[in-house]
């Protein structure tokens, strides 16, 4: 089974033979049949050249580069070998046409604001006081299909994000600040963490949208620009609750991650390794869970719901379906 490697110590990777070899500067060395690699997460300083990325490329192996912050700031992304022209023209026509972007844009809001609804319904059978947050956010929900262009539907979003964040700390067990979102950059423990996350949820998609013919910059909810692939991030936005927010709210009631695992001295924007190496190993077990898929009938990993989800998208651009519906967790 291919999985994702992390690296986290300084070194070099290299091609040897048909495998990836990984030599640490303390002279260990690590042998990985390329194979067995999905993508690779680069979380420090590595030395690399032409021919691994020539070899990495022949295997449509991509590299998500971290710097010392834990900040995401870019992906290797090798050579399309599933290109559709016909799948092309309909992504951009599909942006053009106003109605039809706008509907695929609710239908990612919808999803993902019906995942976040589920959430606190979760914690709310748990005994926890979330009624009020949960009737704001059904309010909200009732706004999205009145949404008339982006704007609107980003203005819906915000709304029920902040709703959701500010009852965070009913939700999260331990005492640590936390009033709303700030991403640029984080200023606490939590929000630095949700950062994390999120991109490593956001690479995971791109990761997928490589293994279709879907093109990555032509995005329907998120503004395309030039350097972004802004339909990992529209596609991210149904899965950030399921994968993330629940993973984020375990790690901390659990007491797997407190304030000391972060560095004070740089308000706390800087995870330290050990809770990073523990985060994406968490993310890793809860992407390869099963759950029975109600339509499919049979058990699949919540990382190929992302997959899933994808094709839904192919479908419906290709006018294969006539409606695309986001996916919303049922359990």
């Amino acid at each position: 089974m291919k999985q994702s490697y992390y690296l986290y110590k300084s070194g070099r990777l290299q091609r040897k033979d048909n495998t990836l070899e990984i030599e640490y500067k303390d002279n260990t060395k690590k042998i990985i049949p390329v194979e067995r690699v999905d993508d690779i997460y680069v979380m420090t300083e590595f030395d690399f050249n032409t021919s691994l990325l020539n070899f990495l490329t022949q295997y449509g192996i991509s590299i998500h580069f971290f710097n010392y912050y834990g900040f995401y700031t870019g992906t290797y992304y090798p050579k399309e070998s599933l290109v559709s022209g016909k799948l092309l023209i309909k992504q951009v026509n599909s942006y053009e046409d106003k109605e039809k972007r706008l509907k695929i844009a609710q239908t990612f809001i919808d999803s993902a604001s019906y995942n976040i609804h589920r959430n606190l319904i979760y914690y709310k059978n748990r005994g926890k006081e979330l009624d009020k947050y949960i009737k704001e956010i059904e309010f909200y929900r009732r706004e999205i299909k009145k949404c008339k262009d982006i704007k609107e539907i980003m203005g819906v979003e915000g709304n029920i994000r902040k709703v959701y964040y500010s009852c965070w700390n009913i939700i999260i067990n331990q005492n640590i600040e936390f009033e709303k979102r700030i991403k640029n950059p984080p200023d606490n423990a939590i929000n630095s963490l949700i950062s994390y996350v999120n991109t490593i949820i956001y690479t995971r998609v791109l990761s997928e949208i490589y293994k279709t013919q879907l093109n990555p910059t032509i995005s329907y909810l998120h503004e395309p620009s030039e350097r972004r692939f802004s339909l990992c991030l529209d596609i991210a936005e149904i899965f950030k609750p399921i994968i993330g927010d629940r993973l984020i709210f375990s790690i901390l009631n659990k007491k797997q991650i407190t304030e000391k695992d972060f560095e004070k001295n740089l308000n706390f924007l800087y995870i330290k390794e050990k809770a990073r190496k523990e985060i994406t190993k968490e993310i890793d077990k809860r992407l390869q869970t099963t759950i029975k898929h109600k339509t499919l009938g049979r058990e699949v990993t919540y990382e190929y719901l992302i997959r899933l989800e994808i094709y839904k998208l192919i479908k419906y651009l290709l006018g294969d379906i006539e409606k695309y519906e986001g996916f919303k967790i049922w359990w």
